[in-house]
């Protein structure tokens, strides 16, 4: 990056006022190499190695097409939606470097090549998610590892230790001062000032990485479009603060593509119009975008000038609430037993504080390393019972008394927001009910589990366990067609 881009962990100084809701603050996660980073989470050696993910691709065959590739894999050329035949012309595999074969490849131009596992890659990712939970009220979940996050109340553009406030997520309550640590290299020192902003972004980007396992990469700016672009800034494991005053003077400088919502058709047409640069796009006339691009041309200017008022908002009513807790292996049947009530009791208050039923109560046991197992069962109709959620969810809890877990969750699904009376439920015992036909509960006995597509069985998608959807619009644009993942990774929009 050129022309005065912040690099890894710097807030720019003010260049003067002028952006529009100056005091929200916007935090962009986007996750580096997710599926790699996910690979490398349960296969240390895999740390440095150029890794390969590719869905539809199975060990030693060439065909699919590359999901992700880490960065020392795209050194070799190898990018996302890379047929694997053209990726493998590229960087040969490493079971292929035989060193008694001097037709062989050299090892170390060589990669590790692995098909996509979406089930474990969806069971990080909640992990990810319930940090962002926790993090910010008000997010926006893209896809599988993006996400916007309105963190306008826990923080503020206030320079750290100036009487500001600070962060009510700090954590050890002194994340927002980094400015006596010796900065990074080429990054502002202690005479450029802090922002609480940056070390609750901070304190959210450790979180993930200290829970989760896996990198990940923040951009921080006043509006969306900024923060997206931040946070691609300094990957991997960046970390960009955009403060109000200086979006125009950061966007500037960068070339047309990296303007949010710019595809390769839009940047091909701005081309043409000897538009280059963000700088040139948002000073560039328009009525003339309006006419080569309709409506989208002028708005692209905008953001280009760093003009983006959209607000960060869900992306529409959840499937269903859930809860999860990390645990110690050794945890014997009763702490098993305290978490999973606790648990219950606080998705059960969260449904209740969002106004909805549910038809549907399930739990989630994570045993090491990482096998998801979810067991759930299906009601007579939607309820409103946290007594019944904490039966239910320690009844399906018995299956894993003796099971050393790493985690447990709760989850309540098949949500209803509608105004209807609730079911009637006098005399219901979990599992004897006359049951909604979708795990057969009418006809086992109290205590047994079956296992059906969507309730039960092992794995689970991330809808199953994650409030709220991905969307295959990713950056609310309205150009699919010409969405860019900042990663360069496919998401799982694109993909199933």
């Amino acid at each position: 990056m050129t022309g005065g881009t912040p690099v890894a962990g710097e807030t720019l100084p003010g260049a003067g006022g002028g952006d529009d809701d100056a005091d929200r603050v916007v935090c962009h996660v986007d996750m580096d190499c997710f599926y790699a980073s996910c690979e490398r989470l349960r296969r240390p050696d895999l740390a440095g190695e150029p890794v390969v993910v590719g869905m539809g691709y199975e060990p030693g065959e060439s065909i699919g097409a590359v999901a992700t590739a880490s960065y020392e894999a795209r050194e070799f050329g190898v990018e996302s939606a890379m047929p694997i035949s053209e990726a493998l012309e590229l960087l040969p595999r490493r079971a292929d470097a035989d060193p008694d074969d001097p037709d062989a490849p050299d090892p170390e131009e060589t990669g590790r090549y692995l098909p996509v596992d979406l089930d474990f890659y969806e069971d990080v990712a909640s992990e990810v998610k319930e940090v962002l939970r926790d993090c910010a009220d008000t997010r926006r979940e893209v896809s599988i590892d993006e996400a916007y996050l309105d963190a306008t109340d826990r923080t503020s553009w206030a320079v750290a230790g100036g009487g500001g406030g600070s962060p009510s997520d700090g954590g050890d309550g002194d994340d927002g001062d980094d400015s006596t640590d010796p900065p990074p290299s080429g990054a502002a020192g202690p005479a450029e000032a802090r922002t609480l902003a940056e070390g609750y972004a901070r304190h959210v980007k450790d979180r993930i990485e200290r829970e989760a396992g896996v990198p990940a990469s923040v951009g921080v700016a006043p509006n969306m479009s900024a923060a997206k672009v931040a946070s691609d800034a300094d990957k991997p494991d960046g970390l960009v603060v955009v403060p109000p005053g200086s979006v125009a003077e950061f966007l500037a400088p960068l070339p047309t593509a990296d303007v949010h919502g710019v595809g390769p058709v839009t940047e091909g047409t701005l081309a043409e119009l000897g538009i280059e640069t963000a700088g040139d796009l948002a000073a560039a006339d328009r009525d003339r975008l309006a006419a080569e691009l309709g409506e989208r041309g002028p708005e692209l200017s905008r953001r280009a000038a760093g003009d983006d008022d959209r607000e960060v908002t869900p992306t529409g009513l959840p499937k269903s609430l859930s809860r999860e807790s990390a645990l110690p292996t050794t945890a014997d049947e009763p702490t098993k037993r305290e978490t999973v009530s606790a648990l219950a009791a606080d998705v059960a208050r969260r449904a209740r504080e969002r106004g909805c039923l549910y038809r549907t109560i399930g739990i989630k046991a994570v045993e090491p390393p990482f096998d998801v197992n979810t067991r759930a069962r299906s009601l007579p109709g939607p309820v409103d019972d946290p007594d019944l959620v904490e039966e239910v969810a320690l009844d399906l809890l018995g299956e894993f008394d003796e099971t050393r877990v790493r985690k447990l969750g709760v989850r309540v699904s098949k949500l209803d927001f509608a105004e209807t009376d609730q079911a009637t439920l006098g005399g219901f015992e979990p599992g004897d009910g006359p049951g909604d036909g979708s795990d057969g509960a009418a006809d086992r006995p109290r205590g047994s589990v079956g296992r059906t597509a969507g309730t039960d069985g092992d794995g689970g998608k991330l809808t199953d366990w994650v409030d709220g959807e991905p969307t295959a619009d990713g950056d609310a644009t309205g150009n699919e067609a010409e969405r860019r993942t900042g990663d360069g990774q496919a998401s799982l929009s694109d993909w199933s």
